[in-house]
């Protein structure tokens, strides 16, 4: 079914829709959305990662929900207001499942143009990453939760001590160091830690650990301290935990991440000799990938 509106009207009705404040989610904050000669560009910030981020739209050429591309329910909308809707929605659901971290990356004009039709590979096939679970709280990347977290740990005494003796410790069992993390959390300096394990119905064997730490008080430098895994682990699985670190702490307003890890597979994933020693990654893309400043 064909349209009767004008791009001009889906323009402004997606304008109207995702420019205003919680149009798709609090962490979602829109920049501008823009006409381009085949369709728009919606751009905009993700929770507190430094970085301007976009992707392209095309203008509906019929009646079908983007939400559904015509293709669950095939139920039509009837207004440039119901279209801007329906994407609206599908943008929450894409930024939900992961977008940032999984669309392929275009460096255009000051921004990161995200491929929604083009994904990566977040983690390697057979394998799967996520936070590892603190007194059941699952530690994330966003700064509530980390306040929560902190707030129920970072009082303990110097010494781990119940419950910080329990965190990790299935890593441990696992024959994995978890003494680094722990001293963190104690600290109230822990910026996340991540466990790789076998993607299966048991969810085991842990294959892997990685765990940054803030270096300032405006938590604005993340510090790569441990990542590791396990003998005959393909080594795509030691990169994808220091990926998803970066991702992990970018989106928690870090503006670089420096380590003192010694690995040159590092070089390969952006990380550069800093000046004084150590290697340092700028988490805004569209930096100069070498600075040997980053590190002072």
């Amino acid at each position: 079914m064909t349209i009767e509106w004008s791009w001009q009207e889906v323009l402004e009705a997606v304008r109207t829709r995702l420019l205003r404040a919680g149009a798709v989610r609090d962490e979602y904050s829109a920049v501008d959305v823009m006409a381009e000669p085949d369709g728009m560009l919606v751009i905009f910030h993700w929770r507190r990662d430094p970085n301007t981020y976009a992707i392209k739209v095309e203008f509906p050429r019929g009646s079908a929900s983007p939400w559904t591309g015509g293709s669950y329910t095939g139920l039509p909308v009837t207004s440039p207001d119901g279209w801007a809707v329906d994407f609206a929605f599908r943008l929450r659901l894409e930024l939900d499942t992961g977008l940032v971290r999984r669309g392929r990356r275009t460096i255009r004009d000051g921004y990161v143009l995200l491929d929604v039709h083009d994904d990566t590979d977040v983690w390697p096939a057979g394998f799967f990453i996520q936070p590892v679970l603190l007194n059941d709280l699952e530690l994330s990347a966003s700064p509530d939760d980390l306040e929560r977290v902190y707030s129920i740990l970072g009082s303990l005494p110097a010494s781990v001590s119940s419950p910080v003796s329990e965190a990790g410790a299935w890593l441990a069992r696992a024959g994995m160091d978890v003494t680094i993390p722990r001293q963190l959390i104690v600290k109230a300096r822990l910026a996340c830690w991540l466990q790789a394990y076998v993607d299966n119905a048991r969810g085991e064997p842990f294959v892997g650990q990685a765990a940054a730490s803030w270096e300032d008080k405006r938590r604005t430098i993340a510090r790569l301290d441990l990542v590791h895994i396990q003998p005959d682990v393909p080594s795509e699985v030691r990169d994808a935990l220091v990926r998803l670190v970066v991702c992990e702490v970018a989106e928690a307003g870090a503006l670089r991440v420096v380590t003192a890890v010694d690995d040159p597979e590092l070089h390969g994933l952006g990380f550069r000799p800093a000046n004084g020693g150590g290697l340092a990654l700028h988490t805004r893309s569209t930096e100069p990938p070498s600075d040997p400043a980053a590190g002072a």
